[in-house]
């Protein structure tokens, strides 16, 4: 049944960094420092389809306004609005 759940779903998405991901390259759910890559690839995956917004959410305890803010901070600033250290100054 679970393997019938994924045969919808992209099986690889192409990474932040350009390279091929799979589930396997995802962030442990057990993350508790969130990188800039953590965070980009958490956000590829989920826009490429290899995983949903409420799998991500639920898998990382991720609350959905902060994960609309990772992707938010991408599409307008760039992986470097993930910086934790930078956020007032990419956010208004």
């Amino acid at each position: 049944m679970l393997q019938q759940h994924y045969r919808s779903r992209s099986r690889f998405v192409v990474g932040p960094d350009g390279s091929v991901l799979s589930t396997n390259d995802l962030p442990s759910p057990k993350t508790r420092r969130w990188t800039i890559m953590r965070k980009a690839t958490v956000v590829a995956a989920v826009g490429g389809g290899l995983i949903s917004l409420k799998e991500a959410c639920s898998l990382y305890q991720l609350s959905t306004e902060e994960f609309l803010s990772w992707r938010r901070s991408i599409d307008r600033d760039g992986l470097r609005a993930l910086r934790a250290t930078r956020v007032q100054d990419y956010r208004k």
